[in-house]
C-alpha cells in the first residue's frame, strides 16, 4: 500500500499542474482513504467509472475530466452530487488531470495520439510554450492521408471523420475538443490537423487554409494519458493499476 499524499505527491512531480491556467483545479478533488492499493483510471469521472471502481474494491480513481469546471453550477446537487456521495460511501479519493494530462512530452494524451499515428519524432508545436495542448511532426516520408486515417482508426477502434484527399508531409494535432486549434496547424504549415472533435466551421477552415483534417473522437483520443500515468504509478509504487473504458461515442 502507498499513502495517497504520496500518490499525490508523484502526479505533482510527474505532470506539474502548477505550470497551467486550467479551466478546472488538478489533483486530489476528492479525499478519499488514507492507503492506495488498488488504481483505476478512466477518461471521465461518471458514475458508471465509479460504480466499476467501486465493484472492483479500488482505493482511487485517476481521470483526464474531473469536477468543478468553469462557469459549471459550483452547488453540489442532483447528478454532481450522486457522484461525490458514491465516492464518498466508498471512501475513493478522485485524481484529476486536464491540461497537465494532454501535455506530457511522454505520458500525455497529444504523446499517445502521436505514436497510434506511427510518428516517432514528435513535440510541442511551440516548445517555448509548453502549455499549448498542440503536437507537431514533421515525416521522414510523405504518406497519403488515407493511410493515417486508416491507422488511426485501427489504433483507436473507430471510423475516423476525414476531410481532403493529399499526401501528407507534416502534421498537427490536440487531443479531445481541440478543433479551435486549427489555425495554429495551418499557421505553423501543417499539412494535416487531427483532433477529437470537429465543429461546423472546422471544415471550412480546412479548406479555405489547404489543410487535411481528422476528426477521431473526443474521448477516443484521450483514453492515453491515464492508462500512461497508471501503468508508471503502478511501477514506480508497486500499486494495482486498471483502466475502465466506459464507452462513450462523442
Amino acid at each position: 500500500m502507498v499513502h495517497r499524499d504520496d500518490i499525490d505527491a508523484a502526479l505533482t512531480g510527474l505532470l506539474k499542474p502548477e505550470l497551467f491556467k486550467d479551466y478546472c483545479p488538478n489533483g486530489l478533488q476528492v479525499e478519499g482513504k488514507d492507503q492506495i492499493s488498488h488504481l483505476v483510471t478512466g477518461v471521465t469521472a461518471c458514475q458508471a467509472l465509479i460504480d466499476a471502481a467501486v465493484a472492483q474494491r479500488a482505493d482511487a480513481i485517476l481521470v483526464h475530466h474531473g469536477y468543478f469546471w468553469r462557469n459549471e453550477d459550483p452547488c453540489i446537487i442532483g447528478m454532481k452530487a450522486r457522484r461525490i456521495k458514491s465516492l464518498a460511501a466508498a471512501d475513493l479519493s478522485l485524481f484529476a488531470y486536464h491540461l497537465p494530462l494532454d501535455c506530457h512530452p511522454r505520458v500525455g494524451n497529444n504523446a499517445g495520439l502521436g505514436r497510434a499515428m506511427g510518428l516517432n519524432n514528435f513535440g510541442p508545436l511551440r516548445p517555448d510554450d509548453l502549455t499549448l495542448p498542440v503536437f507537431f511532426a514533421a515525416l521522414s516520408t510523405p504518406s497519403p492521408v488515407t493511410a493515417i486515417a486508416a491507422r488511426l482508426t485501427d489504433a483507436l477502434g473507430r471510423e475516423v471523420l476525414l476531410e481532403g484527399d493529399r499526401m501528407i508531409s507534416s502534421v498537427a494535432w490536440c487531443t479531445g475538443g481541440g478543433q479551435g486549434y486549427i489555425g495554429d496547424a495551418a499557421d505553423a504549415g501543417a499539412d494535416l490537423f487531427v483532433t477529437g472533435e470537429v465543429s461546423e466551421q472546422t471544415i471550412h477552415v480546412a479548406r479555405e487554409r489547404g489543410l487535411a483534417f481528422i476528426a477521431a473522437g473526443h474521448h477516443a483520443t484521450e483514453r492515453f494519458g491515464v492508462q500512461a500515468v497508471g501503468d508508471f504509478l503502478a511501477t514506480e509504487m508497486g500499486i494495482k493499476h486498471t483502466f475502465v473504458d466506459i464507452d462513450n461515442p462523442a
